[in-house]
């Protein structure tokens, strides 16, 4: 420090010439979402896929057995594919994926929000914990302009490691890097919080209304993770049947009626169930004619709800005898959907604004 600089300088905050800029009193608030490809194309899907898969809160197999099989069999043999599933829900206009751009329009609603609300104090952003936009980047984005205190909010209603912990360890890792850390809070899950249940049954609702049948079952699907998982404690499986106890219970519909499962496995070990395909294929198989697949752990759609949902599991009831079949919108930026945000934003901040 310059040591001309007088006490009286101090204590009023004059700084000696020499010192670094310093910018702070704003407030952050990074909104986390799971990640998306750059493009489709073998080389983006390749990267991708890598990122994701070399996760060690995604993939808990021990390296030296899961880095052959990641580097030479899926990172070889699944860009491909995968890229022309991605293609097939590609926001063309944007050269982007759906969860980029419904992320992007939920932190640019949500900022028009807390302008109104608390003026230019808060900034708001959000960040990508694969892919782009990155966390490290958009965290020192805000800290860049001034933010001292930041709210990251993971984008998952329910808590699993490899989604809210997995996006808040890049945070941390980034702030680890940091001279002067900023002050930082986690919003919490929201799996059974009621603005986040009435919000997605409203919009279930909404959307029944529009169909042009009835369906004699819904199906609530949640992404699925490895049983093992469960057993080491974590809570997303409880976590998600609260949210579908909840749901069903302000719905109105019998447990034969509402009934919940888990997508998106992978590999051989068990997964958490029932699962999501073989459930469809039991109900067609059984006699059901017309239903309808809703996920509200998802707070964007993607390619899980898109294709997986609303492609692959259209087509398995169909084959096996079904005849009407209906996805459901995830709450996105809709209305409905910006409600949760804000409603869960607005408590986290209290203290700050």
């Amino acid at each position: 420090m310059n040591e001309t600089v007088k006490l009286a300088d101090l204590q009023q905050g004059v700084r000696p010439v020499d010192h670094p800029t310093v910018r702070m009193g704003r407030i952050g608030v990074l909104l986390l979402n799971l990640g998306t490809p750059e493009g489709t194309s073998y080389w983006p899907m390749r990267r991708y896929l890598k990122e994701f898969l070399s996760d060690r809160r995604v993939i808990e197999t021990p390296r030296l057995l899961w880095w052959p099989i990641l580097n030479l069999i899926i990172l070889t043999k699944r860009p491909g594919p995968k890229g022309r599933d991605y293609a097939s829900i590609w926001n063309n206009e944007r050269d982007e994926g759906p969860l980029k751009t419904i992320t992007r329009s939920q932190a640019e609603q949500l900022a028009a929000h807390l302008k109104s609300v608390a003026g230019d104090k808060v900034t708001v952003d959000w960040a990508m914990r694969y892919g782009k936009p990155e966390v490290r980047e958009r965290i020192q984005a805000l800290l860049d302009q001034g933010c001292d205190r930041i709210l990251l909010v993971p984008l998952y209603p329910q808590y699993a490691a490899a989604t809210s912990a997995t996006a808040c360890d890049q945070a941390f890792r980034a702030l680890m890097e940091m001279r002067w850390q900023p002050t930082v809070r986690v919003s919490p899950p929201y799996y059974d919080d009621p603005a986040y249940i009435d919000a997605v049954v409203d919009s279930m609702k909404r959307d029944l209304a529009k169909l042009p049948f009835e369906p004699e079952v819904i199906l609530v699907s949640f992404h699925g993770v490895p049983k093992e998982y469960l057993l080491k404690g974590d809570p997303y499986h409880c976590q998600c049947v609260k949210t579908w106890r909840l749901m069903r219970e302000k719905f109105g519909w019998p447990a034969d009626k509402f009934r919940m499962s888990f997508q998106s496995r992978f590999g051989t070990a068990e997964w958490l169930q029932p699962y999501t395909d073989k459930t469809v294929e039991a109900l067609a198989k059984s006699g059901v004619k017309r239903m309808a697949i809703v996920a509200p752990g998802f707070s964007a759609d993607c390619l899980e709800t898109l294709e997986e949902l609303d492609g692959e599991n259209r087509e398995i009831f169909m084959h096996n005898g079904g005849e009407q079949f209906a996805y459901l919108p995830c709450l996105n930026d809709s209305q409905d959907g910006m409600k949760v945000i804000r409603h869960v934003v607005e408590r986290e901040l209290q203290g700050w604004i």
